[in-house]
Order: structure tokens, then sequence, then C-alpha cells
């Protein structure tokens, strides 16, 4: 009976988490003038943080390379959290701790100020 009760706690824990870390996605998608469900769709919503962050969407793909990818999600992160108007640090939040920092970035008081500067030219400006 105890692990019943244990187990259903568990999992309404869980989903709760799940429910935060999509909403608070759907709210910052919102944010930065993008569709809100893009959250929703697992590939898409990589690609629209990209976008957001002002990285080219060709880093999608080096996000299935080992190591790559490391390089490409940081760079990602630093660069929403850069159009968001944070620092580094904040973006490095966001990687390590999403269910920390995309509900404060969501339901905080930060605006979106454009692209995050990620390094590409995905803002319609060449890159310098």
């Amino acid at each position: 009976m105890a692990q019943d009760i244990a187990g259903t706690m568990l999992v309404v824990g869980y989903l709760g988490f799940l429910v935060l870390i999509v909403a608070s996605m759907w709210k910052v998608f919102e944010k930065a003038d993008e569709p809100g469900w893009a959250a929703l769709i697992p590939i898409y919503n990589t690609y629209v943080m990209l976008k957001i962050g002002d990285n080219p969407g060709w880093y999608l793909l080096l996000m299935i390379i080992p190591i790559a990818n490391l390089y490409a999600i940081g760079k990602m992160h630093v660069g929403i959290a850069k159009a968001f108007g944070k620092g580094v640090g904040w973006g490095v939040g966001l990687w390590f701790l999403p269910f920390v920092f995309f509900p404060m970035l969501a339901f905080g008081d930060a605006s979106y100020h454009g692209g995050g500067s990620g390094g590409g030219s995905a803002g319609g400006q060449p890159a310098v």
C-alpha cells in the first residue's frame, strides 16, 4: 500500500515537473515572438531555441556529433540568455539547471531584445 502511494506521488511530481518545463519554454518562446506550441515538438523546439539565440540552423546537425554537440548546446543556451539581456552565467544556468532558469526567464521580468548574437547570421544581418 505504501509503495503504491509513493509511486503515485513520484509520477504526479514528475508530471508536475514536466508541466513546469513545458509551460516555461512555451512562455519564453512567446516572449521571443515564436509560437508557444513549438515547445511541444522535440526537434523543432531546439531549432526555435537556436533561432531565438541567433545561431545558425545547421547547429542542429552539430547536436548529433559527439563533443561538437557540447559546443552547439552551450552556444544555444548562451545565445538565448543574451537575447533576453542576461549574461553568460545565465546561459550556463539554462544549460545545467533548466528547471530553475527557464521558469525565471519565462515568468520573470526579462524581455526579449532580439537575437542573442550567438555567432550566426540567422538574424538577417551579415556576420562580421
